[in-house]
């Protein structure tokens, strides 16, 4: 490895101008002292303040009041007192039998749509979820439930200037086979407020920092058998595309908690930049990521199974999360390994608050992909608009150096801690080994 590389990954100038490049993508970020003064945290709030708190919760189509305005659910998540079991391929007269804790239904408008798997790869889908289709159409309550989401959709395509043409019931049926067979899917919350909440304010929202570490799991793992499902449905999929964002600044439609999940045929470039590196370097995630970290005293928190810091290089502040598993996609790790990322996370988003807009991203290795790599989490926080100066020259000013952002979370993690708020086997700041070469993924 160069050394100079190495050293130059974050360098400062005299002038105190903070030079950053993020090793797997290329990126360059400054931060510029003076340009930006210190940025609230809460700037993604967009729920009304003192919003009416009522039950049952009908605040958006994601609520459970409202769970004909969101596609048929393929599973659902159910709390029991020994575990979590699921509920799959959802029938309209079941919907009431059992509360969720989580459920995964289809994206209403999606990225990759059906008719892009069916006329480029002749994808039929699986027959388990044609026969279910079938089913659904053919009851009474199943088929006004595809017919009103298919006209609300078509409306809503029309109001944004799209040519769609007036289709019989039975045509919108056919379209609403997206539902079923698609690869753009949503996990959602049940909830859009906490279960305590007084007053419907942006801290009383349900985010993922609100979960006790248990239930954070559960939504995490149930995220992770989600992309296993849509590659087992679809063997044309490279690779799940697996996001959140949370309040409007970060993209989200509503402020209630849920993950994206879109299957690809391509790996996207910056997944297919990180198996560059790493076959350049099969240490790469090590040396020049998670070690470089250490060394410059950027790591935040650490458990048996993976490891934060506040990362660099990014155009926004950015906090990663990486696996130290020999195993490569989440689905794939051992439970208490996907615990240990998913405690990791938790504990990240406790720390920067509801009203702080994100985005968190998967990153993995594909499953056509002969390289292994690490799976690893990043937190953006949305705190930050680029311009022009960014598109004019791919330099971003970042408003926070990777030093503010491990000094702003750093006492938080051990005020939450000493709360039990978050795991209490999470070592923090000084308290973490910060092992070089921790991450096992290239280990035989």
């Amino acid at each position: 490895m160069d050394s100079t590389v190495y050293q130059n990954l974050i360098h400062e100038m005299p002038d105190g101008t903070l030079k950053m490049t993020n090793p797997l993508t290329g990126r360059t970020a400054w931060w510029v002292p003076g340009r930006i003064g210190r940025p609230s945290f809460h700037t993604g709030t967009a729920v009304a303040e003192h919003t009416e708190i009522h039950k049952p919760e009908d605040y958006c189509a994601f609520c459970p009041v409202n769970i004909l305005q969101t596609p048929p659910e393929f599973e659902r998540r159910i709390f029991h007192p020994d575990g979590t079991r699921s509920q799959t391929q959802i029938l309209p007269g079941d919907f009431a039998d059992n509360p969720y804790a989580f459920r995964r239904v289809a994206n209403l408008f999606e990225i990759v749509t059906l008719d892009y798997w069916q006329r480029n790869y002749d994808y039929n889908g699986l027959s388990i979820r044609r026969e279910w289709a079938e089913q659904y159409k053919n009851h009474p309550l199943g088929r006004e439930h595809l017919l009103s989401l298919m006209r609300t959709k078509h409306e809503a395509m029309r109001d944004a200037g799209e040519e769609v043409p007036r289709l019989s019931e039975e045509q919108l049926l056919d379209e609403a086979d997206s539902f079923f067979l698609g690869c753009h899917q949503l996990i959602l919350g049940a909830r859009h407020f906490q279960q305590d909440a007084q007053v419907g304010k942006a801290e009383s929202l349900q985010w993922s920092g609100s979960f006790t570490s248990a239930d954070h799991f559960e939504y995490f793992r149930f995220t992770s058998d989600s992309i296993r499902d849509i590659y087992e449905s679809n063997r044309y999929v490279r690779f799940v595309v697996t996001f959140q964002n949370w309040l409007g600044s970060a993209g989200a439609s509503f402020d209630h908690l849920h993950k994206q999940l879109v299957g690809l045929d391509d790996w996207g470039t910056l997944i297919s930049r990180e198996v560059d590196a790493c076959r350049s370097d099969p240490n790469y995630y090590n040396s020049l990521v998670v070690n470089y970290a250490g060394f410059n005293n950027l790591v935040i928190a650490e458990n048996e199974h993976a490891v934060a810091f506040a990362d660099f290089g990014h155009r926004f502040p950015t906090l990663a999360i990486y696996s130290k598993s020999r195993a490569g996609p989440p689905f794939e790790h051992r439970p208490e390994e996907l615990r240990g990322v998913s405690d990791l996370i938790h504990a990240c988003h406790a720390a920067q608050g509801p009203e702080t807009s994100c985005n968190e991203e998967w990153y993995y290795q594909p499953r056509d992909c002969l390289e292994q790599l690490p799976f690893h989490v990043l937190i953006k926080w949305r705190m930050n608009n680029p311009a022009g100066f960014e598109g004019g020259t791919s330099i971003y000013i970042n408003p926070l150096r990777p030093t503010d952002v491990r000094d702003e979370i750093v006492p938080k993690l051990f005020a939450l801690r000493e709360e039990g708020r978050i795991a209490v086997n999470i070592r923090i700041a000084e308290e973490c080994p910060v092992q070089p070469n921790s991450l096992l993924y290239n280990r035989d």
